[in-house]
């Protein structure tokens, strides 16, 4: 029997302030048709999700939260809907295609393989079925953002979008420690610096090591959706899953779990207040 869950639900719908969080990565819900098209099992496709990062966002009640349902195997939110590799797709157009090095590397719009995995699916693609995955949950998804990000806009004048991921841990660089908190804003482009310097607080304050873009400096997300000069910011957040998973980075580990939320709490809130003027002596200097 076809599973019915939708691609991405909404949670907090209610909630107020200007904060919006994005869980693109964290969809585990395979279809009998997705179950069909691939290659492995399933459950060797659990190293392209930002495993169980949901759980953390569901811990916060102070912002809504869109949290892909649907599995970043079947499509990746993440990135331009144009990162098509050619080299399995039947029908592909080349001048509509983006060959980025994520592309490249088989970790496109439709990954195509895995490290560890090899190829995914059975045979080639159809550029019609790739369309038909863009429009009935690529575009959805963002089309949702946008309208939330405006509303919030709007409304308060500010809105802050946070996208949320998992990574594994990152060796230690230049004799700092490695971060459990890695905050990407593609290098200033896609929030003020008062922002960053708001989501770097919060991690000071939670006892987390943190750093700047790097080795993340954020995707497609906060990329098409942060626009500073409008009043619309966008963080990426890498979190150290190694916070809140057990040793077999299987399961949530319940006091790992709890410390990252009361993170992911007081970040929300620390932007919600700086947003609301409190922080705008900051954002001035």
């Amino acid at each position: 029997m076809n599973d019915p869950s939708p691609a991405f639900t909404l949670v907090n719908a209610d909630a107020g302030g200007p904060v919006l969080l994005s869980v693109p990565h964290a969809g585990r819900i395979y279809s009998d048709a997705h179950r069909a098209r691939l290659r492995p099992p399933v459950e060797r496709l659990a190293a392209l999700e930002d495993r169980l990062v949901d759980e953390v966002a569901l811990g916060q009640t102070l912002a809504p939260a869109l949290t892909a349902q649907s599995p970043r195997a079947w499509i990746d939110l993440n990135r331009h809907e144009a990162e098509i590799d050619p080299g399995f797709v039947d029908g592909a157009v080349a001048s509509r295609l983006m060959l980025t090095p994520k592309v490249r590397n088989g970790l496109g719009l439709i990954p195509r393989r895995l490290a560890g995995v090899g190829e995914l699916w059975r045979g080639r693609l159809d550029i019609a079925d790739i369309d038909q995955r863009i429009a009935t949950i690529h575009r959805p998804y963002h089309a949702a953002l946008k309208r939330m990000l405006g509303a919030m806009l709007e409304r308060h004048g500010v809105a802050i979008l946070i996208d949320l991921h998992s990574m594994p841990p990152v060796a230690p660089q230049n004799g700092e420690p490695a971060p459990a908190i890695v905050i990407g804003n593609r290098f200033g482009q896609t929030a003020a610096p008062w922002l960053t310097a708001q989501a770097a607080d919060a991690c000071a304050r939670a006892g987390l090591s943190w750093r700047e873009n790097s080795p993340y400096a954020g995707g497609h997300i906060i990329e098409r959706h942060g626009n500073p000069a409008r009043g619309v910011h966008a963080l990426q957040i890498e979190i150290d899953r190694t916070l809140y998973l057990d040793a077999a980075q299987d399961r949530c580990a319940p006091h790992g779990l709890a410390r990252t939320r009361a993170f992911l709490t007081g970040l929300v809130r620390d932007l919600q207040e700086a947003a609301s003027g409190s922080a705008w002596p900051l954002a001035a200097e």
